[in-house]
């Protein structure tokens, strides 16, 4: 992609301020869209009504009489009229081919009972040849009644000929059919894996539920997707990111295969995604053996940051707490196979931050969470100071005592809000109304002075950044159960959350000079979406749509045509 150099654009926007003359004189704009209402997210410059693009880059925002002196005869202009433009949205947490893969594979998630839950998957394992997998699925047995968990038997006769290993929605746990098992060599006399757990019936047998590290000795029997099978899955997750107006994913499983799909689609002209991956905390010698600090890359491909786990999730109660689960009393959740020897974690983190990488470790329960934030300032100390936006991913349940600390130690929160509107539905079922007071806390963090970044989770939750804003803004849970929002204490404004989803995301992956804001010099990310997300009630922004996604100052995708003016 040609780009002027920044020292060029930094001047082109002198001159927009100092003189309109001037900057015509040295430029005209490849793009404007005019006619709007801009939310730049830069507070020097709030609102405007146009953008100017040129090189890919953002030259001017202003008034439209101001943009509209860079359009030249070649400009492409569009009209706005009057809708809303906001910066790209950034998803800061993805599992980009798994969900892609997912897209082409049997659909769970809204299985209302288990009879329609097989008999989906015999449906979907009918169309395919002897032999091949049934994978994803993404199902959630809290929607059924009794919410009770699947086992093989429920779906052994529907799958003969095809071993399944299909996920719940969180990644967490997992169901594999009996075939399956066998293939993994899982029996009875399967002794749980540290971080673990083979769910067994009364007699001993494994049901075929497998949570967390348990699910290890079945993923080593599945093949490994080829390459054409990663590119179409990568396809299919482009399209669905830039439809809901994502322009950039940070992608947490980005495996080096997955690296070099999208190497060869950013090759071929394809990537319409600019993309962040990260690798796993365990493996972080691969990337400082060579020297590759965080960052690496370049504007549309980077990678750099190492992704660890502290524990599993609330819906597996695999998620770490410091008091049992009331469902469950007899757990509190496991920690991570990585975390059984926390002391090896630790050593890993150091030697990771000494090199540069950055570092990101998923954690759901209060304890997985405190324990992280140990860790970190145990890093920081043997470190020493820097720069070094470590993260949380999840960041889910936390206690008042630690919500200052994620302040103190810089680390960011990286949050998914869509989750509070779905987990509210059954979370205190869990962990009682007391604990929930701070799950998905929202405003505790953003009060305390920490950076929040949004995403989806996405396979996990649906990569749609406005039903995420509406999740943070008005935590209404999916069921209508609580109108007027899930923990309301916890709700923050739109323009919070939108924050979140675009300068938050690209402060917590060290590229907010790059993006997150509509401002000159910045790439030209930008979203048009259907109605006024600030202007209309909060409720209402489950009905808005994107209109059109640009990227680079290019069109990647556009709901209706956006008409050129002369």
């Amino acid at each position: 992609m040609n780009r002027l150099p920044t020292l060029i654009l930094a001047m082109a926007g002198l001159a927009t301020a100092l003189s309109p003359a001037l900057a015509r004189a040295q430029a005209r704009a490849d793009t404007v869209l005019v006619g709007g209402k801009v939310w730049t997210g830069n507070p020097a410059q709030p609102e405007a009504e146009a953008v100017a693009i040129l090189d890919g880059r953002i030259a001017a925002v202003g008034s439209d009489a101001d943009v509209r002196r860079w359009a030249g005869t070649q400009t492409q202009v569009f009209e706005l009229r009057g809708r809303r433009v906001v910066p790209g949205f950034n998803d800061a947490h993805v599992h980009f081919f798994d969900g892609g893969q997912g897209l082409a594979s049997v659909q769970l998630r809204d299985a209302p009972s288990p009879e329609a839950f097989r008999d989906r998957i015999g449906a979907y394992a009918a169309t395919l040849a002897p032999g091949r997998w049934v994978l994803n699925g993404n199902w959630d047995h809290e929607r059924w009644t009794p919410a009770e968990l699947p086992t093989r038997q429920l779906i052994d006769a529907v799958t003969p000929d095809n071993p399944v290993f299909i996920n719940r929605l969180d990644g967490h746990m997992a169901l594999a059919n009996s075939l399956a098992l066998e293939l993994a060599g899982i029996t009875r006399d399967t002794p749980d894996p540290p971080g673990g757990s083979i769910v067994r019936d009364a007699g001993g047998e494994p049901t075929g539920m497998l949570k967390d590290a348990a699910m290890n000795a079945v993923y080593a029997v599945i093949p490994e997707a080829d390459a054409d099978e990663i590119a179409t899955a990568l396809r299919a997750a482009m399209h669905y990111a830039n439809e809901n107006g994502v322009t950039s994913v940070q992608d947490m499983s980005a495996s080096p295969d997955i690296l070099r799909g999208y190497q060869q689609l950013l090759d071929d002209g394809e990537l319409t995604v600019r993309v962040y991956g990260a690798q796993p905390l365990a493996r972080w010698e691969r990337l400082a053996g060579p020297g590759i600090t965080a960052g690496f890359g370049n504007d549309m491909l980077r990678i750099g940051r190492l992704k660890g786990f502290a524990d599993g999730s609330l819906g597996s109660t695999t998620a770490l707490f410091f008091e049992p689960y009331l469902d469950e009393p007899g757990t509190s959740g496991l920690p991570s196979d990585e975390m059984v020897e926390q002391d090896a974690m630790l050593d890993d983190m150091v030697g990771a931050d000494a090199a540069g990488l950055q570092l990101a470790v998923h954690a759901i329960g209060d304890k997985a969470n405190a324990t992280i934030l140990d860790m970190y300032a145990e890093v920081a100390r043997r470190n020493g100071p820097r720069d070094r936006r470590l993260r949380i991913e999840h960041a889910q349940h936390l206690r008042a005592e630690d919500i200052a600390r994620f302040h103190a130690l810089h680390v960011v929160a990286s949050m998914q809000p869509y989750h509070a509107i779905d987990d509210g539905r059954w979370a205190e079922k869990r962990i009682g109304a007391e604990r929930a007071k701070g799950t998905y806390a929202f405003r505790s963090l953003l009060d305390a002075g920490v950076v929040l970044a949004f995403g989806s989770d996405w396979f996990v939750a649906p990569m749609e950044p406005l039903m995420g804003i509406y999740a943070a803004v008005t935590r209404r849970t999916l069921d209508g159960a609580h109108p007027g929002g899930w923990v309301p204490e916890q709700k923050i404004s739109v323009a919070e959350a939108v924050r979140a989803y675009t300068a938050g995301s690209a402060y917590a992956s060290g590229e907010e000079s790059l993006k997150g804001t509509l401002e000159p010099g910045k790439l030209a990310d930008l979203v048009v979406l259907s109605d006024d997300i600030f202007a209309i009630d909060p409720a209402a922004i489950e009905g808005v749509r994107v209109d059109a996604t640009v990227l680079g100052g290019k069109v990647v995708f556009e709901r209706k045509a956006v008409p050129a003016g002369p």
